[in-house]
């Protein structure tokens, strides 16, 4: 099997539950996202202005999704902080905005340029209080990590006892990209939704509610702590899942996906959208001065 690189890249999936990762993994998790991440998917940690102006709306559709959170101040941790533009946004919107990020040009890229306060490395190692935040989001982060269910363990026991954990991934069962692009060298694990759930009980956490995006690729899980630490014994089996997946990911054929509308339409919508960005952006002398235009009103 190859990854939407070309490269090959061997993906298994749990027949007792159905999650899917890439075994081996094809690089150091900790050494890749640190050092190589950024540079080698967006070959610079100072982004351009259209890339700021789609990440800043990428916040604002983020912020629909929680802002049902947040009707009082909050303290929030965004884990996997990036470009900053999230981050930026709940601060502006008066929150106690907390961020972490491993990899240090775009962590400090984006401390600098919106005066975030984040720590400059891995969740799994982070230094914050327990029981200490009242929202917590991850937003596609959970997948590239070297042990997911360690991960939400960690959230677990940072987030307050009637905190909210947001957790959004990738889902492998979407159909909307192209055949070759289903998998990928970053992602490491590849979950659906009873995966998902399943880890976060796994993790101690209960499922709240969740919501997938309008092309069925991603989904997001709203997570409460559960009464009770998880029950180590809990098992992992969902019964039919991974039959589920294997079906979905073999009958997603580049002659059915070609075959469809909706690549041509969303390919159509890309060059539309890269035109109207080139024009928004003119006439903005930095990142951050775009952003606060993007952001006004809310």
């Amino acid at each position: 099997m190859r990854s939407r690189s070309g490269a090959e890249l061997r993906s298994v999936i749990c027949k007792d539950c159905g999650l899917v990762w890439s075994d081996p993994f094809p690089h150091d998790p900790r050494q890749f996202y640190e050092e190589d991440y950024r540079l080698e998917y967006k070959n610079t940690y100072a982004p351009k202005a259209k890339h700021i102006l789609r990440a800043g709306r990428v916040a604002l559709a983020r912020h629909e999704k929680i802002k049902h959170l947040l009707h009082k101040p909050q303290t929030l941790l965004d884990v996997g902080t990036g470009g900053g533009e999230f981050a930026y946004l709940i601060k502006s919107l008066g929150h106690d905005l907390h961020g972490i990020e491993p990899n240090k040009g775009y962590g400090q890229y984006s401390a600098a340029q919106y005066d975030l306060n984040l720590q400059f490395g891995f969740i799994q190692d982070a230094q914050f209080a327990e029981n200490s935040f009242d929202v917590i989001t991850i937003w596609h982060v959970l997948e590239h990590t070297e042990d997911p269910l360690f991960v939400l363990g960690k959230l677990r026991s940072l987030l307050k006892p009637d905190g909210v954990l947001v957790v959004e991934v990738p889902n492998i069962e979407a159909t909307c990209q192209s055949p070759s692009s289903t998998f990928h060298e970053a992602h490491l694990y590849n979950f659906n939704l009873a995966t998902l759930r399943r880890m976060g009980e796994k993790a101690g956490l209960i499922e709240d509610r969740h919501v997938f995006s309008e092309d069925g690729g991603n989904v997001t899980m709203f997570f409460k702590k559960a009464e009770h630490p998880a029950d180590q014994a809990m098992s992992w089996g969902i019964p039919e899942n991974a039959e589920r997946i294997s079906a979905i990911v073999r009958g997603h054929s580049n002659l059915r996906h070609y075959m469809r509308a909706a690549p041509y339409l969303r390919f159509i919508k890309r060059m539309t959208r890269s035109l109207l960005e080139n024009r928004h952006v003119k006439g903005f002398d930095n990142n951050k001065s775009l952003l606060d235009q993007l952001y006004r009103g809310l």
